[in-house]
């Protein structure tokens, strides 16, 4: 069996002497773009160029090494038979709960108040939190958003979810499709996005989506910088429809020193770090996956191509 490392680490070795060590019985390559075809039976990917799909030409499939697989799908000579296989979780998910939960409490219990309060040496107490006035609703609930909503719903907050797809999460109030979005909308105040990046979310999270939240709306955005429409976002703010923002993913990063958002003392911004990927986890389990793939065992996380995830 040969596999084929394609991500660009400079380190290449960090990925593929574990890898290595988790199949001893595998031929493993480090992609380089003046070599000759290796003939690689699978490969290990992130963002790959599009000379690898004409060049190894045997793939029998792809293993992306994240949850977000839009760079891959974006690859335009990527063929149309090969299976594509996403990271499921390895990790990501309790990351994404922790920092969406930190984020959330920092806002509903105002505790930007009390770190001014602090450098003030100023002892003053606030009215507690009354959770019904931060009804939240999270967009996208796979892996990733079924795990924010159970952790935000054991803390007692009032959650939504919405997907394209119908989905049942104690304690959540679930909607489907485009006939409910509005719906969804109109009970959230606090908008949570974990969706996928496919054409049909490209932009979801704009004026429109943004006016229908309730009043004094906060967005929490870990799906994808290209969900937001920055300037409506902006246009939101200034309204005061939109009072407070987190945003960890942006449309070009790094974000660019100029950007309009770095000025906005209501916008938080973090570095693309909601989840990281753990080397050891991820590792793991595609290189389970593509011993039961070689096996001909079934295996999970296989990409429909034509929905994007």
């Amino acid at each position: 069996m040969k596999i084929l490392f394609v991500a660009g680490d400079p380190k290449p070795e960090r990925w593929t002497v574990p890898t290595q060590a988790l199949l001893p019985d595998a031929e493993i390559h480090v992609w380089d773009a003046d070599a000759p075809a290796c003939d690689a039976d699978y490969a290990i990917v992130w963002k790959p160029p599009a000379q690898l799909f004409e060049r190894e030409k045997n793939l029998k499939a792809v293993f992306n090494l994240g949850a977000g697989i839009d760079g891959l799908l974006k690859v335009p000579n990527l063929p149309a038979d090969i299976t594509v296989v996403r990271l499921e979780d390895a990790g990501m998910a309790v990351q994404m709960a922790e920092y969406v939960m930190h984020q959330l409490v920092d806002i509903t219990r105002t505790m930007a108040v009390y770190r001014a309060q602090n450098a003030e040496g100023r002892w003053q107490i606030h009215r507690p939190i009354k959770r019904s006035e931060w009804p939240i609703g999270i967009m996208g609930l796979g892996h990733i958003g079924k795990r924010v909503a159970r952790t935000l719903v054991s803390l007692d907050y009032t959650v939504h979810g919405w997907a394209r797809g119908e989905h049942e999460i104690d304690g959540v109030t679930t909607w489907s499709g485009e006939d409910h979005f509005a719906t969804f909308l109109g009970k959230t105040r606090v908008l949570i996005n974990t969706l996928p990046l496919t054409e049909a979310t490209w932009g979801i999270i704009n004026r429109q989506t943004l006016s229908d939240l309730r009043p004094e709306a906060v967005l929490i955005n870990v799906g994808r910088g290209e969900h937001l429409v920055e300037e409506d976002l902006l246009t939101a703010m200034d309204e005061g429809q939109v009072i407070r923002a987190v945003l960890d993913v942006f449309n070009q990063e790094p974000l660019p020193e100029d950007h309009p958002f770095w000025a906005r003392g209501n916008i938080t911004i973090t570095p693309h770090i909601s989840a990281r990927t753990l080397r050891d986890d991820t590792l793991r389990q595609i290189t389970g996956k593509i011993r039961d793939h070689s096996e001909g065992k079934p295996i999970s996380g296989i990409v429909d191509v034509e929905r994007g995830y």
